[in-house]
């Protein structure tokens, strides 16, 4: 009875999949949309072909649109109002889509498929988003899993963008890896730096990019990326700058602390940055020169698992501890919290900041790092 039962979904299972891949196939090869229009912002009008999605239907004529998961639909940055031509909200859509932002017609870009004519409405200053041609310059170890990554501009030559803003690098077909993938990386750089950029990148498991760029990636390479985007910057205001990061997170709080230094601001900044143990640190000689640079700027690393051999003499334990004690002894209803690092550190951070005083609309992250 067990094997039949066994066999029974064998045959199920199998069924199952060879029905998916017959759509697939013809998706692939049957499904002909012809050439679709995409009108944009009532104003220009782009004919592309039909049956890719919209998110890549738009990079295909040089508009580009955030996405931080290269297009996977979990980050919801590609968010563009559809006016017509999508069809119905999909269910990898939902879970990202307000009930607010679907009564006004936003979908998800990296999901809509193209095909018929579409109707579409998007910010202006998306039309600044470029595709660079850069140079390998450096690529040197910051830790035994963190690279640096500096390229120098090509096609373009000069990059204008807001110290804390990412970027979006496209990979190359490596070792069988045969698509080419886009991730997002924040710029570690200052924006008064214009014909090169830094990027912090950290080795993650199975990483399609980061793989690339630490185990195949050369110097003098050529390499293609798309940006500036995101709204991770300074803003303005008098009360004290509270900055939080984990690993590569450190990247855009680099950015605009720099820049903060170059032009001499006089704001507090009480920057926590986590690491497991001392040999995850790494840009240390760069935030105690700022120390140096920025008379109210004060740089905290705490360490979760500091080594025994470390002789770790700093704060220990979950980042949130030393964040909260902070917090209490600060007034919290003008500072503003900036966040960059992994989700379950952000989420954790946010909440703290939240419950200490500070207000949805003065915290700003960028979880994707």
């Amino acid at each position: 009875m067990t094997m039949q039962i066994l066999n029974t979904v064998l045959v199920v299972t199998a069924m199952n999949a060879v029905l998916a891949l017959v759509l697939v196939i013809a998706e692939r090869f049957l499904a002909n949309y012809g050439t679709c229009r995409i009108v944009v912002n009532k104003e220009k009008d782009l004919d592309v072909r039909g049956g890719s999605t919209l998110l890549s239907s738009l990079g295909s004529q040089k508009i580009f649109l955030p996405s931080a998961c290269g297009g996977r639909g979990t980050c919801a940055y590609c968010k563009c109002k559809v006016l017509s031509g999508a069809g119905p909200v999909l269910p990898t859509e939902q879970a990202l889509l307000s009930s607010e932002e679907i009564d006004a017609q936003i979908r998800l870009a990296c999901q809509v498929k193209v095909k018929e004519d579409i109707d579409i409405e998007i910010p202006e200053a998306l039309f600044r988003i470029q595709e660079f041609q850069a140079k390998v310059a450096v690529l040197e170890d910051l830790t035994h899993d963190i690279k640096l990554l500096r390229l120098n501009l090509l096609l373009p030559d000069t990059i204008r963008f807001k110290s804390g803003q990412y970027i979006q690098l496209q990979t190359k077909p490596y070792n069988g890896v045969k698509e080419i993938a886009q991730r997002a990386y924040s710029i570690a750089s200052p924006n008064y730096e214009k014909q090169t950029i830094d990027l912090i990148i950290r080795l993650v498991p199975d990483g399609i990019c980061t793989t690339w760029v630490h185990q195949y990636l050369q110097l003098e390479e050529t390499i293609t990326f798309i940006g500036p985007m995101g709204d991770f910057y300074l803003r303005e205001g008098d009360g004290e700058v509270v900055m939080v990061a984990g690993g590569s997170g450190m990247a855009p709080m680099a950015s605009v602390l720099m820049e903060m230094a170059k032009n001499k601001n006089p704001r507090k900044v009480t920057y926590l940055f986590g690491a497991v143990s001392k040999k995850d640190l790494f840009y240390i000689d760069e935030m105690r020169n700022l120390e140096e640079q920025l008379e109210n700027f004060t740089f905290i690393p705490v360490l979760s698992q500091p080594d025994p051999k470390d002789q770790w003499k700093g704060e220990t334990g979950l980042i949130t501890v030393p964040l909260a004690e902070h917090l209490k002894k600060i007034d919290s209803s003008t500072s503003q919290g900036y966040l960059c690092g992994s989700p379950g550190m952000v989420n954790a951070c946010v909440k703290m900041m939240k419950e200490n005083g500070l207000t949805h609309d003065r915290i700003f992250y960028d979880p994707f790092a």
